[in-house]
Parts: structure tokens; C-alpha cells; sequence
């Protein structure tokens, strides 16, 4: 049984699990400037302090550290620490010649660690979704208010960014691609794009049924008023990227549990697909933090569970361990949510 069918198999049995917040537990360490370089980054005269994903090539017993303590608390699948692996973001650190680099030993990382925790508990695999995130510009939007019809990037930069971190994450050895934290979704059909490309050169089914690598999509709904920044709905976000054979769809992000709630109803009803929710700690405070503890936001999640709406659950911004931990535990007390052809057939 290869890693696509051992996957699809999990996902029948049970819930699975999805770690917690990369950039809250990269905090805990109290890093200065010197854990982000490199002896080849000695030179470069930008302060590299904050660009966590460089920490899997300078400080790789971190980022290990990480995604051990996730498996430890019960997750199935860990996701690589390449949010920002793009050439587009690394740009802003004059590191856009790093992105491919970034992508393969962070996918090294996650996979060796995969390896151990699997051969630890081997009724319990373990998996690695590569991570990638929506870059910090946006094809729909203009960021200049005196010109809305200016473009900070085109639709083909971000496929030809995508594509060479698809193409790193893949020589890595992920089990998955998870396009998240979509707040544009022109800039996750361009990631969607540049993985059916790569797929091709490479001979890779689409679809995880025939032996594909798995796709997972997660977006972002950014405040109450139900849509994402480029203004979708949840119902047109799903819609607009139901034309690809995903493994999964879903919410994470900018909202805790209870105010993701109406928005997962949404995605639950609706997706032709396994449906994910990774959500934050709560609300963030007057200062940027997340106070949320866990048991207060498994109360929040469980009420998802109860209704049947969830097949992976995870945590995102301000989550830990021991979110993830007691999660863990609440969620294997349900069945995950069934699909609408599984329904029909029982």
C-alpha cells in the first residue's frame, strides 16, 4: 500500500489530526538575529531575524523539535515549514534565490520526522503536507488606493513561484499540498495551476483516487462578514475551486472556533470534498496575542464534531501541543464527517 492509499484510508477510519501553529512555538525559543544566518548568510545585510523558514536550514534541531512535539501530542500530519518559501515572499530578504532550497530540506525535516513517529506507532502513520501559503501579494487587489487597477503581481508569477516550490516540496518527499490561508483565490488558482503542471512534467495523477498526491485548499474568512479579502463568500470560494479533484477543503485562520462556526456549516454541506478546519486560539488581544487555552477552544471545536462537519482537524495561530493534544483525545470520540456519495450510499 503506497502513502496516497494508506492516507485515504486513514481519512475513513477517523478524523485526522493536523498540528498546531509553527510561528507560536519558533517564539517560545527567543531567537536572535544570529539563529537565522548561515555562514553563507554572514554577508547579507538585511536583518534575517522573523523569516522562520530560513530556520530549517540554520537552526534545523528547532524546527524538528517542532514538528516532534506535534506528532507527540497526537497530530497525523505536520506541515512543513515553508509558508513563506516563495520567491515572492523571500524577495522581501533578498533570499528569492534560496525558495527551492527552503522547500526541499524543510520537506527533509518533516519527513524524516514523519519516518520515526510512524515506525514508533505504526497503527498510527504519520504524514507531511507541504505548505503553501498566499505570499504576501495579492493578484486581485491593488495596493495602492490612487490606483486600483494596479497590480503588485500577475497570475504567472505566482504559477512560476509556485511551481518551483511545488517542484521542492515534492523532491522532499511530501505525502500532501495544502494551499492555505487563501485570502485571494485568484492566488490559490495560480498554486493550483503551477501543482497540475508540475504534475504533469512529472507524470503524477490529480486525482489522490488514482494514486495522485493529495491536495488540500484551505481558506480564510477575514472578519464577520463572511468572506475572504478579495470578496468571496464560503460558498463561492468552494465553487470557484471545486474544478480540481482536491483531497480536502477548508477554513483556517484570521477567526477562532466560535466565529468559524457558520462558515464551516457552509463548507460542510456543500463540499463535494473531505473538509478541514484548522482555526486560531480565539481572537487575538489589544496586542497581538492569542489567550485562548486549550480547553476552552476544544469546548468550541467539538461542537463541530457533534455536527458531523469535520475530517481534519488542526489548530492555527496561537495553538500548541497541548491544544492539539486535547483535541486529539476529544476528536477520536467521533466519526468524521461523511462525504454527500457516502451518505447517499447508507
Amino acid at each position: 500500500m503506497n502513502r496516497t492509499e494508506l492516507l485515504l484510508l486513514q481519512a475513513k477510519k477517523k478524523i485526522l489530526i493536523l498540528d498546531g501553529a509553527m510561528g507560536t512555538m519558533i517564539q517560545r525559543y527567543g531567537l536572535g538575529e544570529d539563529d537565522f544566518r548561515t555562514p553563507e548568510l554572514a554577508t547579507v545585510k538585511k536583518s534575517l531575524k522573523g523569516n522562520n523558514d530560513l530556520l530549517s536550514i540554520s537552526r534545523p534541531d528547532i524546527i524538528r523539535e517542532i514538528h516532534s512535539e506535534y506528532f507527540k501530542a497526537g497530530a497525523d500530519i505536520i506541515e512543513t515549514n515553508t509558508f513563506s518559501s516563495t520567491s515572492i515572499a523571500q524577495e522581501d530578504y533578498g533570499l528569492q534565490h534560496l525558495a527551492y532550497t527552503l522547500n526541499l530540506q524543510s520537506a527533509r525535516l518533516a519527513r524524516q520526522t514523519a519516518i520515526e513517529f510512524t515506525d514508533l506507532t505504526p497503527d498510527q502513520p504519520r504524514f507531511v503536507a507541504g505548505a503553501l501559503g498566499p505570499t504576501n501579494r495579492t493578484a486581485s487587489i491593488s495596493p495602492d488606493v490612487n490606483d486600483p487597477g494596479y497590480r503588485a503581481i500577475t497570475f504567472d508569477q505566482l504559477a512560476e513561484a509556485y511551481r518551483e516550490q511545488v517542484r521542492g516540496l515534492l523532491d522532499g518527499g511530501v505525502d500532501l499540498l495544502l494551499v492555505e490561508t487563501v485570502f485571494d483565490t485568484l492566488n490559490a488558482k495560480a498554486a493550483l495551476y503551477a501543482i497540475q503542471e508540475v504534475y504533469d512534467e512529472r507524470d503524477i495523477q490529480l486525482n489522490p483516487e488514482d494514486g495522485g498526491i493529495p491536495i488540500m485548499v484551505s481558506g480564510t474568512i477575514t472578519d464577520a462578514s463572511g468572506r475572504t479579502l478579495s470578496g468571496q463568500t464560503t460558498e463561492a470560494f468552494l465553487i470557484s475551486i471545486s474544478h480540481v479533484p482536491l483531497f480536502s477543503v477548508g477554513l483556517n485562520c484570521a477567526l477562532g472556533a466560535k466565529e468559524l462556526r457558520p462558515y464551516l456549516k457552509v463548507m460542510a454541506e456543500e463540499a463535494p470534498f473531505l473538509v478541514s478546519v484548522y482555526p486560531n486560539a480565539g481572537l487575538p488581544n489589544e496586542f497581538g496575542a492569542y489567550d485562548q487555552g486549550p480547553e476552552e477552544m476544544n469546548s468550541q471545536v467539538e461542537a463541530f464534531l457533534k455536527e458531523g462537519w469535520v475530517n481534519i482537524l488542526g489548530g492555527c495561530c496561537g495553538t500548541t501541543p497541548d491544544h492539539i493534544r486535547i483535541i486529539a483525545r476529544t476528536a477520536s470520540k467521533y466519526a468524521p464527517r461523511k462525504l454527500k456519495t457516502e451518505q447517499v450510499e447508507n
